[in-house]
């Protein structure tokens, strides 16, 4: 990479051909044969329409004909995963759980086939890739040590001490729909299925049509490991096309993506009396500390910024340092930046991969494009690289980014930064709230207790000391969503689980105790009743 601080066009035409260089050939993995893809796209029910031309984002040449979903495929598929459902929500959950310990074993050791096919179709390195293959195992392991407690009933007192109770019984909801985005079609397919499927429910999932694969081999390993045959439903297709029908036959929905479509999918489930679990767009900050480690802070910065090139939905896009120690921190920064390596390739040597089409590509310098045509700086980076793939892009950072252009105040989701100025933590504070959007933000220090202390004035659902992003979302204890126009509801922890259940509450009375007796006049037993009451209070009866 080099400084394009003085270059005067960035454009991707104006990058076709770099330094006479031609693109290096790719070598896929020997695991990605036809066969195996035809085995794993023959899983989508199909009527006929015309299929997707799925392609290898590196060389963007076809994989295999992704078939499509109608409208008739797709109740026919939620048909099938109520039948299954049905049965499997029978199963104690001691069972349903022993499924998942053999699925846990069979993920690990497919590790590699795995990361080969995120690769392939979503075009990200092979760090990230292998990276997205833990989420599922971790997520099992959670919720094996949890699930059995938090769906077995709870027995509480009733109104009236010793002859009532009242029991929580947590219900499966029945068919939940998930729909995954491309940015992590492996992990968010399977690891938000994963809890729903643990509480009873059956599950229909739409991944994105360029992400299918991972997916679809995912469900076969955890019918490998003893899923039902037809609980765990895939269909394909754009989503105008197939999301009206799956939010209509659905009775919760889980959706992943942006924050224009999540209020389209919240609208309909509102309509149709359903829950959602929205986690949408995000402009994520990050503060550092006037007292900050440098060499630490970027190290984590380069991954929160430019890891999965971007395309993260807690990733950084807006980073605040400090005036004192601005010109310092900024420039370690833009050094680490122009040493990372860009590649196309299925082993650990290239640091950052490609964006995941042409057309995001296009969209991502839109908005460095429209910044340096309001004032911005591209400090380093702002090229498209053809030479390397159809759809890379240079780890990019700029200066003089503001609220009046697209990336100021939208999330770009590549591999783009905006550095700013503070001169009190006050104003970083302030500058770092100031959006519509709260799902994560960042916050460094060597004083973990200053730092903490600034974190909890950040207005977001997951905010991170001294990490980018990894921790808040790998504690899979605890809920993780946004707030404000990043979302509704969480994934991980109890809530998790829980969301994917109904309650009923079954209460039982032994004795006919309660009301006015015969031959009783009421003043008295108003009179008793609020004595009870005192009692109860009194004696901490519950």
């Amino acid at each position: 990479m080099t400084d394009t601080s003085t270059s005067a066009d960035t454009s991707p035409e104006s990058s076709a051909v770099l330094a006479g260089e031609t693109r290096p050939r790719v070598t896929r993995p020997a695991s990605i044969t036809e066969a195996f893809l035809r085995g794993l796209v023959a899983r989508v029910p199909s009527s006929g329409a015309a299929p997707w031309p799925l392609t290898e984002v590196y060389t963007g040449e076809k994989l295999v004909d992704l078939p499509q979903s109608s409208p008739a495929d797709i109740e026919e598929a939620f048909a099938r995963a109520r039948e299954a459902q049905r049965i499997w929500a029978a199963w104690p959950v001691r069972k349903r759980l022993r499924v998942f310990r053999t699925a846990h074993r069979l993920l690990l050791e497919s590790t590699h086939t795995t990361a080969d096919l995120i690769q392939a179709e979503s075009g990200k390195n092979r760090r990230m890739a292998v990276e997205e293959t833990c989420d599922p195992p971790m997520v099992i392991s959670h919720y094996l040590k949890h699930a059995r407690k938090l769906l077995a009933p709870t027995t509480r007192g009733g109104p009236v001490p010793l002859v009532s109770s009242s029991t929580e019984i947590r219900r499966p909801k029945g068919v939940v729909a998930i729909i995954a985005p491309w940015n992590f079609p492996f992990a968010t397919g399977l690891s938000d299925a994963i809890p729903a499927l643990m509480a009873g429910n059956a599950v229909v999932l739409k991944p994105d049509n360029k992400t299918a694969l991972s997916p679809l081999h995912g469900v076969a390993l955890l019918e490998r490991a003893g899923l039902p045959k037809g609980l765990f439903q895939v269909v394909c297709g754009e989503g105008p096309d197939v999301g009206p029908t799956l939010i209509d036959n659905a009775n919760y929905v889980m959706f992943t993506g942006s924050t224009a479509t999540g209020r389209v999918i919240g609208e309909r489930a509102g309509r149709n009396l359903i829950g959602c679990c929205l986690e949408l767009g995000g402009k994520n900050p990050m503060i550092v500390l006037d007292d900050v480690e440098a060499d630490e802070w970027v190290n984590g910065a380069l991954f929160g910024v430019f890891g999965n090139t971007g395309q993260i939905c807690m990733h950084i896009e807006r980073i605040y340092l400090p005036d004192s120690r601005y010109d310092e921190l900024k420039a370690a920064f833009v050094t680490a930046t122009q040493a990372l390596e860009l590649g196309a390739a299925y082993d650990f040597g290239p640091d950052v991969g490609s964006l995941i089409s042409p057309d995001h590509m296009a969209r991502v310098y839109g908005h460095v494009e429209d910044a340096v045509a309001k004032g911005a700086r591209v400090v380093t980076g702002g090229r498209a690289r053809p030479d390397i793939g159809p759809a890379f892009f240079e780890p990019t950072i700029l200066e003089g980014v503001t609220s009046d252009m697209a990336c100021g105040v939208t999330e770009t989701f590549g591999p783009v930064v905006a550095l700013h100025r503070y001169r009190t933590v006050e104003e970083a504070i302030a500058l770092a709230n100031d959006t519509d959007y709260g799902l994560n933000a960042s916050v460094w220090s060597s004083d973990v207790a200053r730092a903490e202390r600034v974190a909890r004035r950040i207005e977001a659902g997951n905010v991170n000391v001294n990490d980018a992003l990894a921790t808040a979302y790998a504690s899979k204890g605890t809920p993780s969503g946004g707030i404000k126009q990043s979302g509704v509801g969480a994934r991980h922890g109890d809530q998790g689980l829980l969301k994917y259940t109904d309650v009923q509450n079954l209460a039982v009375l032994k004795k006919q105790v309660m009301g006015i007796r015969p031959g009783q006049d009421y003043d008295t037993y108003v009179e008793q009743m609020l004595s009870g009451l005192k009692m109860m209070r009194r004696f901490r009866i519950r």
